[in-house]
C-alpha cells in the first residue's frame, strides 16, 4: 500500500482528499502546513507527497526546494496542488521540479490517475 503525504492548509480539501485517497487503498499522511509538511516528509517516508503551493508558514515552492536538497527525500515525487490554472504556472511549476501540477477544485479522477501514473512509474524505475 503506498503512503501519499497531503500537505493542505484548507481542512476541507484534506478532508475531501484524504477520505477519497485511503478508499483507494492508499495511506495517508497530512499536514496543515509546509513546515510541518516538511518534517513529515523526512520521517513517514511517503511514495508521493501531494503539495499545496500556498501553505502558512513555508509555502509549497520552498517544501520543494528543501525537498529536491534533501538526498533522501530528492527522489519522492511531488504533485504541486493549486488554484492557479494558467498554463504559464504549469511552465513554473514543472521547472521548479515538481513531477506534475493539478489545479483546484481538484477533479478527484484526473488527480487520482496523475497519482497513479507517478507511483507506477516509480515501481518501474
Amino acid at each position: 500500500m503506498a503512503r501519499i503525504l497531503l500537505v493542505e492548509d484548507n481542512e476541507l480539501n484534506r478532508d475531501m482528499l484524504s477520505r477519497r485517497l485511503m478508499r483507494r487503498g492508499y495511506q495517508v499522511e497530512m499536514a496543515a502546513d509546509g513546515i510541518e509538511g516538511l518534517k513529515l516528509a523526512d520521517t513517514c517516508e511517503p511514495d508521493l507527497i501531494l503539495l499545496d503551493l500556498s501553505l502558512p508558514e513555508m509555502d509549497g515552492w520552498e517544501v520543494l526546494r528543501h525537498l529536491k536538497q534533501d538526498p533522501k527525500m530528492k527522489g519522492i515525487p511531488v504533485i504541486a496542488l493549486t488554484a492557479h490554472a494558467l498554463v504559464t504556472d504549469r511552465n513554473r511549476a514543472l521547472e521548479a521540479g515538481f513531477d506534475d501540477y493539478d489545479i483546484k477544485p481538484v477533479e478527484i479522477p484526473r488527480l487520482l490517475k496523475k497519482v497513479e501514473d507517478l507511483l507506477n512509474h516509480e515501481e518501474a524505475s
